[in-house]
This record gives C-alpha cells, sequence and structure tokens, in this order.
C-alpha cells in the first residue's frame, strides 16, 4: 500500500510540477508553445489558456502539487512502518474522492467544452483513479461490523482493484476515442 501511494503520488506530483512550470512559462511569455502541445488534440495550451484551468481562481496544478504531496508523504510514511489513525484515513479519503470528482469534472471539459487533451493532465487523471480505487478499498476493509454481503462486495473489489482501474482506464479511452475519432482516423495510413 505504501510503495503504491508513493509511486502513484510521485508521478502525480511529477506531472503536476510540470504542468505548472509549463503554466507559468506561458504567463511570462503568452506567444510560447508549451512542450505538451503536440497536436489539435493532445494541446496543453487549448487547455491551459481554458476558464477551467483555474477552477479555483488559481491554476489547478496547484491544487495537484498540494495533494500529491499529502499522498506521497503518507506513502513513504507507511512505507516506513507509520500506522494512522482512523481519522487520518477519513481525510485521505475525503481528498481522493474529491480528486476523482475533480479529475472526472475536468476530463468531462476537456472532451466536451474544450475539446482538447492536455498530456500532463492525462497523467494526472491516471494516477488519480488507481488512488481513489487502492484508499476506497483500504478504508472500507478497516469498517468493523460490515454486514456480510458488504464484507464481500469489499473483498471482490479489493480482489479485482486492478481490473476496475483497467476498466475505468478503457472507459475513459473510449469516450476520447469517440470524441475525437475525425481526428484520430486521419493519423492511419
Amino acid at each position: 500500500m505504501g510503495a503504491a501511494l508513493a509511486v502513484l503520488a510521485g508521478f502525480g506530483l511529477l506531472a503536476a510540477v510540470a504542468l505548472m512550470i509549463e503554466r507559468v512559462a506561458v504567463l511570462v511569455d503568452p506567444t510560447r508553445i508549451p512542450s505538451c502541445t503536440l497536436n489539435p488534440i493532445l494541446s496543453c495550451s487549448s487547455v491551459m489558456t481554458s476558464p477551467q484551468a483555474s477552477a479555483f481562481g488559481f491554476p489547478n496544478p496547484v491544487v495537484g502539487i498540494v495533494g500529491f504531496t499529502v499522498v506521497l508523504t503518507t506513502g513513504v510514511a507507511v512505507l516506513a512502518g507509520a500506522r494512522f489513525t482512523r481519522w487520518y484515513w477519513a481525510g485521505l479519503q475525503a481528498g481522493v474522492t474529491f480528486a476523482i470528482v475533480f479529475v472526472h469534472w475536468l476530463a468531462f471539459q476537456s472532451l466536451y467544452r474544450i475539446g482538447a487533451l492536455c498530456p500532463y493532465c492525462l497523467v494526472v487523471w491516471a494516477v488519480t483513479i488507481p488512488l481513489f480505487v487502492l484508499v476506497t478499498v483500504h478504508n472500507l476493509r478497516q469498517v468493523p461490523g460490515l454486514p456480510p454481503p458488504a464484507r464481500r462486495a469489499v473483498d471482490v473489489a479489493h480482489e479485482y482493484r486492478t481490473a476496475i482501474v483497467v476498466g475505468w482506464y478503457l472507459l475513459i479511452a473510449t469516450l476520447a476515442a469517440q470524441r475525437f475519432w475525425d481526428y484520430w482516423i486521419t493519423l492511419l495510413p
């Protein structure tokens, strides 16, 4: 659990920092094309200049930098043998739940309002999903006195957590493929 939290949060933190660096570079030089702008669909430029890129009045990567730092620290602490109380895990659950809702709002905005995908954002999305699944399943397994049907459902979710994450990825990839099919088809010989 600790290693998974640390590795996933590490990748998320790197992506959030890279996105913040690109965002600052564009603020300094508005004519700059970010390194993550690859084509009309994979375009940080389109995403980071949209109103959705500052959903709370400041650049979204700030949220990622703070959140992933907390998760990374938690993962490293667990690896070092730390044991956290229920209230801490409840707080982490609140954080990853906020993150998964926010990421899916951003995914919807990117796909259907902005019409472009930010590669660094895709990394953040990709790590937020397994973080949410891992923390949620972990927390549900710690709930005392779950009725037997609920306990079995939690055990199944734990056993198939990788399949849940892969299925989630496939759903998002299918939505992106469908949304931008007219562009993707032009890339085929």
